[in-house]
């Protein structure tokens, strides 16, 4: 088991990050929104935008965000398909945006970089566009159903900087145009700066978290957590094999960016659409900060059991 305990001691500093951000909320005053507001039009940005500058693109690796959307889309409509009349408020809406997606950007980012090369990284990067394109999209719209037209949800979506840069990212990179050599190690910063203080803003969020019993929606809870913790990795590990098997579309990189996209803990952004439709917010804060416990121990056994990175 060293190998686990290795890949353990790896990420365990992503967690020192998240107790770093609730103490600097709770004694220094540290204010979240100002935290979010680098990520959102500083970091964000820049971090998407050399990335998808640095990255080769081809059929395969264009794909490979566009599948990712589809299965989180098809995951969410069915999970609200199934629960959405088994609350009596709009927590069934909460778990189908929840099953479609999970962290992969404040906790994924970091953990492709403890892991993979920079090359690889930035095609987790890349990847991430899916995350962002279904929780504008799909996401919001299974979230707040019947309230917001698809007409608003674009609308929102064509606001968001990080789809800025990459948009001007992809033309820049489509144009042949490269980061010069001489400032790579400047951007590079970035991401760094990016990862540290996005799981410092899971920790922000933890200010004011009650475990008290209305919070703790037993079934909301572990219906999310088989969707994440089980469902996921599952179905990403059979689509692996179907492709190993059969297509041999992808390569093993690719596997690689694919099966760390599944692993990852629920998406903190269900708290903010909690909080849009009074979906009792607090009780999704609890399972997104108990899946993020969890993962302390789940994702270094899934990366051992997956054979390491």
């Amino acid at each position: 088991m060293s190998l686990f305990f290795l890949i353990l001691i790896k990420i365990i500093p992503l967690y020192i990050n998240v107790l770093l951000g609730y103490l600097s909320t709770k004694f220094l005053d540290v204010k979240r929104e100002s935290i979010a507001s680098l990520l959102i039009y500083i970091l964000g940005p820049i971090v998407v935008f050399s990335a998808v500058l640095s990255v080769k693109i081809d059929l395969t690796l264009a794909l490979l965000p566009i599948f990712l959307y589809i299965f989180g889309s098809i995951l969410a409509f069915t999970t609200l398909f199934i629960w959405e009349k088994s609350w009596d408020n709009p927590t069934g809406n909460i778990l189908a945006f929840s099953a479609g997606t999970g962290n992969t950007g404040y906790f994924g980012i970091p953990l492709a970089i403890i892991f993979f090369p920079p090359h690889l990284a930035d095609i987790y990067i890349f990847t991430v566009l899916a995350s962002l394109l279904y929780e504008s999209t799909t996401g919001f719209y299974v979230t707040a159903k019947g309230n917001f037209t698809v007409k608003q949800s674009l609308k929102k979506i064509s606001k968001l900087p990080i789809l800025h840069a990459f948009v001007l990212g992809l033309i820049c990179n489509l144009a042949g145009f490269k980061i010069p050599e001489e400032i790579v190690s400047y951007t590079a910063q970035f991401k760094g700066a990016y990862g540290i203080l996005g799981m410092m803003m899971l920790g922000m969020g933890l200010i004011g978290l009650k475990g008290n019993d209305d919070n703790w929606d037993k079934k909301f809870i572990g219906i999310t957590f088989v969707l994440k913790f089980i469902f996921w990795p599952l179905a990403i590990i059979f689509v692996i094999f179907l492709d190993k098997t059969f297509f041999n579309f992808l390569n093993e990189d690719l596997y690689k960016v694919l099966f760390l996209f599944s692993i990852v803990p629920l998406a903190g952004n269900s708290v903010t659409l909690a909080v849009l439709l009074n979906a009792k917010p607090e009780k999704t804060s609890l399972a997104v900060f108990l899946s993020t416990v969890v993962s302390v121990v789940f994702i270094p056994l899934a990366i051992y059991f997956y054979g390491g990175f």
